[in-house]
């Protein structure tokens, strides 16, 4: 199964996370390396929020990254969530539906 971490930043996050981005890519990078973590990054133009693409058997992965990442610690993310996305199109699809031969 796929999830969704849902960041949404806060205004000055910008300018804020220069002193965290080292420590949070650490933590992002460690959690692609054991395979949690698939893709992750912010919108831009505004950047207003960022998700980050999770596999496992439950959304604990996800849940655990959130609390431990130095941007939410330290108070760049207004909020976060962690949605359950039903993936089936594309190579990595969770539940890969094809279409019915015509």
């Amino acid at each position: 199964m796929h999830y969704l971490l849902i960041y949404h930043l806060k205004p000055d996050y910008l300018e804020r996370r220069v002193q965290f981005r080292n420590e949070h890519l650490v933590l992002a990078w460690s959690a692609h390396e054991n395979g949690d973590l698939i893709l992750g990054g912010a919108l831009q133009d505004p950047a207003d929020k960022a998700y980050l693409l999770f596999t496992g058997d439950s959304p604990k992965a996800a849940e655990k990254f959130a609390k431990a990442d130095p941007y939410v610690k330290n108070g760049l993310i207004e909020k976060w969530e962690v949605r359950p996305w039903m993936t089936v199109v594309g190579n990595g699809a969770a539940m890969p539906v094809k279409p019915e031969e015509i």
